[in-house]
């Protein structure tokens, strides 16, 4: 719509001016075509590289980047030529304007004239450009530091997840009961419940009979007075008076797997099993006495019970025992081997060889087994076997082929994804000795990983914006003139960000990209007329005094459409948009700031930094002689 904007008002300008409405549609058209094209360059140039990106960002943004950059193409092309055909056949010259055009353009004469004295005034002063560029650098650093910062905004999805582990050895029955307090204590204490169950031993049945999942899920949003994050705040609160287990709610992610564990998972990586079980324990204890992050946990655990038992071989060959019917025997009695399937009522059900429970509880019930000899006699499995009971690790984990363990946690409250980062960052420092290695994983990864490619994105679309306009200006100092205008939009983005209670995540870092050449265009219709200007015959201050006054209104309107175009966003309408209210806030605010500031500064940095004499393109044309045979 931009492009059009800019042809149409640029079209009628021409015909207020006494010209005919083909006149008027082809000088206006000839007018923009420079324009034009460094704008659809400039907005497929910021758009396109999203598109090529890898990992989460490409995934989640390829689709949206390469839709945009085949709009922006096939908009300019159609404002280079649709538009002005049908200015030329639907606009007309009018002795009187119509009542519209009557009642509306003395406010936007009056608004232009008001922007042309105050731009008057400013350009007496346009020192003060320099320094307004520089505080507003100093306070994007600032903003930029000081916002938290996240994957993606948490969506109210109605359900919470509470992961529960069960001490190590602890039985299946043991945790079955926990489970079902849990289910208990959330049934009675939140009505806005709508169904909840439980999952032993975790999605799948991987985490041991030890662990276990409560799932609640709670009636839509529109019936329920509190949010999820609320009744997640204060289920956090309540797990901890649930001593037989440790419990770890947990928000389903907006991005990435919901069965991925907890938000923060942070991987230590060490030289050898016998030093990260020396310093695990100090990190831990370091961890949880920070505040940005909650539950914290380690899946590497040393305190596993484990019974081991040593057969007396030269006892066994006494009693022409073999140590494998010893092992048999154990299995048979200990190990619930499936032996297959019998159906009852239209159920199957599995046949299971095991001793019962109150025959397996203690360590002691072992020597009560006995094992048959060769003779046929029963020998008792106590004259057998040498008894340790002893702790272990429950597994053995590494990572990049390092011995590790995962400390995982949620962000405390009131904090986000990164801030627990950065605070398990500081543990580290403090607490790993040399030797030691830290990487992330799951959501955490994820969330590193759409940092770093947004930011690359980022310095890629800057230059490859400088390159294109570089190409079209044939000037390495007006690219700089316009791209000015990229810190004045992302301290708008970033301030309204602040203002809002918005975090830096992977929405809002798109939404910055995308106003980079948003932005540009505005500067791009600026320094396009005060060059043509200038070739007039006008002098550099004259000239962009001119041109801007000129283009204020098309920049008006355009920065106006962009903006209510994106407000929906921002005010987050619809089903599911409430994680990219940051893309639109970034986008109507970043493009209000900008248009404010571009307006003053461009005109000042112009006056500076562009040359006193236009460019000029010399073509040197040498002779040659053709020699006829």
């Amino acid at each position: 719509v931009d492009d059009a904007i800019v042809v149409v008002e640029n079209v009628e300008r021409n015909i207020r001016e006494g010209k005919s409405p083909f006149d008027a549609a082809l000088i206006g058209a000839r007018e923009l075509v420079g324009p034009l094209i460094a704008m659809t360059i400039t907005l497929a140039a910021v758009y396109a590289p999203i598109g090529f990106q890898g990992g989460l960002t490409g995934a989640l943004f390829r689709e949206f980047a390469f839709t945009l950059a085949g709009a922006v193409f096939i908009s300019g092309v159609v404002a280079l030529t649709l538009s002005p055909m049908m200015c030329r056949f639907l606009l007309k010259k009018h002795d009187r304007p119509n009542f519209f055009y009557r009642v509306t353009e003395p406010g936007f004469v009056a608004l232009t004239r008001a922007y042309e004295l105050t731009l008057l005034f400013f350009m007496r002063l346009r020192w003060v450009a320099i320094p307004t560029i520089v505080f507003v650098l100093l306070a994007t650093a600032q903003l930029y530091r000081s916002l938290p910062s996240e994957l993606a905004p948490l969506e109210d999805r109605s359900n919470i997840r509470v992961s529960i582990r069960a001490p190590e050895g602890a039985s299946y029955g043991y945790t079955e009961h926990q489970l079902d307090r849990l289910a208990m204590h959330v049934s009675d204490t939140i009505p806005e419940l709508w169904r909840t169950y439980s999952i032993l031993g975790g999605f799948g049945g991987q985490g041991g009979v030890n662990t276990g999942v409560q799932n609640v899920y709670l009636v839509d949003p529109q019936q329920r007075a509190r949010s999820q994050q609320q009744i997640y705040d204060e289920l956090s609160r309540a797990v901890g008076k649930f001593s037989g287990v440790r419990a770890f709610p947990a928000q389903p992610p907006t991005i990435g797997s919901r069965f991925s564990g907890q938000p923060v998972q942070y991987v230590l990586q060490a030289p050898n099993f016998d030093s990260l079980v020396e310093v695990l324990p100090k990190f831990l204890d370091e961890a949880q006495k920070r505040k940005e992050i909650r539950f914290v946990d380690a899946d590497l655990k040393f305190n596993r019970p484990e019974l081991a038992f040593a057969v007396d071989r030269r006892r066994a060959e006494d009693l022409s025992v073999s140590v494998l019917d010893v092992a048999r025997t154990l299995q048979l009695g200990l190990g619930g081997v499936r032996y297959g399937y019998f159906i009852m009522n239209g159920k199957q059900y599995e046949v299971v060889g095991q001793l019962q429970t109150r025959d397996r509880d203690e360590p002691d019930d072992v020597r009560k087994l006995a094992v048959r000899s060769a003779s046929g006699e029963l020998v008792s499995l106590d004259a057998l076997l040498d008894a340790e009971e002893r702790a272990s690790a429950a597994a053995l984990f590494r990572y990049d082929r390092y011995v590790a363990a995962t400390v995982s946690g949620s962000p405390g409250e009131g904090y986000t994804l990164g801030d627990s980062i950065r605070a398990l960052d500081e543990v580290a420092t403090q607490v790993l000795p040399s030797g030691f290695r830290t990487a992330l994983a799951g959501e955490s990864r994820d969330y590193a990983d759409a940092s770093s490619s947004t930011l690359y994105a980022f310095l890629f679309a800057i230059l490859l914006i400088y390159l294109v306009l570089a190409a079209q200006f044939e000037s390495f100092i007006d690219p700089v003139v316009i791209l000015v205008t990229v810190p004045l939009s992302v301290a708008g983005a970033l301030g309204s960000l602040w203002v809002t209670g918005q975090t830096l995540n992977v929405f809002s870092q798109i939404g910055i990209i995308m106003l980079v050449g948003l932005v540009a265009k505005n500067g791009i219709l600026i320094v396009e007329f005060a060059n043509q200007r200038k070739e007039q015959g006008l002098s550099r201050l004259d000239a962009i005094k001119d041109a801007s006054v000129s283009r204020f209104r098309p920049i008006l309107m355009t920065s106006l459409s962009t903006i209510l175009g994106t407000l929906p966003i921002a005010l987050a309408l619809g089903s599911g948009s409430g994680s990219r209210i940051s893309m639109g806030i970034v986008v109507v605010a970043g493009m209000a700031f900008s248009t404010l500031l571009t307006l003053y500064v461009i005109p000042a940095i112009y006056s500076y930094l562009s040359s006193k004499e236009p460019n000029k393109i010399v073509i040197i044309e040498e002779e040659a002689e053709v020699m006829v045979a």
